[in-house]
C-alpha cells in the first residue's frame, strides 16, 4: 500500500481520462491504492482506478447520487464507466478547497471547527431509515476479512451504539472542503458512506485532524460537532479504523 498525497508533477494521464478531458487533465491527488484524481476542463474532476486496484468507483457513484438527491453537499455525478484498463468517475467540482490544503494547515483551529460543523451537517441531513448502504461494525469487519486482513478479536465487542447516522465513511481533513472564509462547503470521497454509529466518523475525523495539523484537536472538533468526548468510543473506533 502506498501513501496518499499529491502525485508527482507530470504524472501520466490514462487514455480514458485524456478522452474525457478533451484537452488537458492535471493529476491532483493519488490515494493509497494507486487511484488518481484529475482536474478536467469545465470545473470537473475525474477519479481513475486502475484495473486490479480494488477501488470500486461504481459504489462511490451510487452513494454520491443517493446523497446528492437528498440535498447533501457532495459532488454531482456527471459520467462513469470502465474498460479493460480501469474505471472512472467524473463529478462536478464543489466550491472551496481541502481542509488539508496548505492554506488551512496554517489555520488549524478554524479548520477543525469547520470540519466538526460540516460533519454534523452531513449527519443531520441524510435519513438513516432510507439509506441502503451499511458501514456498521459487522460489515466493516466482514469486508476486512474478505480482503485478507485479520482484525483483532476484541473488535467484535463494539460499544453500544450512541446514535445511528449516515456516516461519511472517510471523514478526514482532505475529504472536507472549506471556503476561504472558513465555512464548510462540502464533502468528497464517499465510497464507504453508510449507516453506522456517529462515533465511527468522529473518531476518524479527530485522528485525521491530529495527523494533518500536528496536535490533538479532538476537543475542539467534538465541541464544533456538538458532543462531549467519549473516550471509550473514540478509542474503539480509532482501532477499528486502523484495522479495516
Amino acid at each position: 500500500m502506498g501513501i496518499a498525497g499529491p502525485p508527482p508533477p507530470g504524472s501520466a494521464v490514462p487514455p480514458p481520462i485524456a478522452r474525457l478531458a478533451g484537452g488537458s487533465a492535471v493529476a491532483v491527488w493519488r490515494n493509497e491504492l494507486g487511484g488518481t484524481t484529475f482536474l478536467l476542463p469545465g470545473a470537473r474532476y475525474a477519479k481513475w482506478a486502475p484495473a486490479g486496484s480494488g477501488l470500486d468507483l461504481a459504489a462511490e457513484g451510487e452513494r454520491l447520487a443517493w446523497a446528492a438527491g437528498l440535498g447533501a453537499r457532495v459532488p454531482r455525478v456527471l459520467d462513469a464507466g470502465e474498460d479493460d484498463s480501469g474505471s472512472w468517475l467524473v463529478t462536478a467540482a464543489l466550491r472551496g478547497r481541502s481542509a488539508a490544503d496548505q492554506h488551512w494547515l496554517s489555520r488549524p483551529d478554524r479548520a477543525v471547527h469547520a470540519i466538526g460543523r460540516g460533519l454534523r451537517a452531513l449527519h443531520d441531513a441524510l435519513p438513516v431509515g432510507d439509506c441502503p448502504f451499511d458501514w456498521s461494525v459487522p460489515e466493516r469487519l466482514a469486508r476486512a476479512r474478505a480482503r485478507g486482513l485479520a482484525p483483532e478479536p476484541a473488535l467484535e465487542n463494539a460499544p453500544p451504539v450512541d446514535r445511528l447516522v449516515v456516516c461519511h465513511g472517510d471523514a478526514c481533513a482532505p475529504n472536507t472542503l472549506l471556503t476561504d472564509d472558513g465555512a464548510w462547503s462540502g464533502h468528497v470521497d464517499l465510497s464507504t458512506l453508510g449507516v453506522a454509529d456517529r462515533w465511527a466518523d468522529l473518531a476518524a475525523a479527530a485522528w485525521s485532524a491530529e495527523l494533518n495539523y500536528g496536535r490533538d484537536l479532538t476537543g475542539q472538533l467534538l465541541a464544533a460537532y456538538g458532543v462531549r468526548p467519549d473516550e471509550e468510543r473514540l478509542d474503539y473506533y480509532r482501532r477499528l479504523w486502523h484495522a479495516t
